[in-house]
């Protein structure tokens, strides 16, 4: 009797085999062959599963964002008020718990940036615009509480590229040692402005 495979399910499981070898040594250093031993297969199984390399990172970031907003959304729902909720959203970016997504987060907007395929341009877009809604709903809750302004509404994209701006910024400059402090300042001042009185 011939073994069926979940196709999806073994593109998935070699995709996630191969995180720590993507982590430590980045994209542009790895060979098809070594993603290929270290998940067991052969380099023609890899290409049965993945067009190139990009689509193996393509396959990580998508399976760790899942878990990411599944955490994410627990959070939210137990966080008191709105500045908390904004803040949980801030977490992904300093986060110790995190360190892997961003890791991989990284990777991908530098493959999305110096050489972006369809695929990978939909799929940022979609993230993006699933978290701005999201975080929208929770200013639109913040609003409707009667904690903080409706004139906030118009800072929610400002928000929303800023924690990204900033974790950016400080990876670019090998300065990451304040991100958390700088986020929550930068939330809290903003608060000062928009909670109601």
């Amino acid at each position: 009797m011939a073994i069926i495979v979940d196709k999806v399910q073994k593109r998935q499981d070699i995709a996630l085999s191969c995180k720590a070898l993507v982590l430590e040594n980045g994209m542009k250093n790895l060979t098809i062959a070594q993603l290929a031993k270290t998940a067991g297969v052969g380099k023609g199984t890899i290409y049965d599963y993945f067009k190139n390399k990009e689509d193996l990172i393509f396959e990580i970031v998508y399976f760790l964002m899942q878990k990411h907003s599944e955490k994410l959304e627990k959070e939210i729902v137990l966080a008191v008020s709105t500045k908390d909720k904004i803040k949980a959203f801030a977490r992904f970016f300093y986060d110790e718990n995190e360190y892997e997504l961003r890791g991989f987060y990284k990777e991908f907007m530098s493959i999305a940036l110096s050489s972006p395929n369809e695929e990978m341009l939909e799929f940022n877009a979609q993230c993006s615009t699933r978290y701005q809604l999201w975080f929208g709903e929770i200013i639109q809750d913040g609003i409707d509480k009667n904690e903080i302004i409706p004139h906030a509404r118009k800072l929610l994209k400002g928000l929303f590229a800023f924690a990204g701006g900033m974790f950016l910024d400080g990876s670019a400059t090998n300065n990451l040692d304040t991100l958390e402090q700088d986020l929550n300042e930068f939330i809290d001042a903003i608060f000062i402005l928009i909670e109601v009185k």
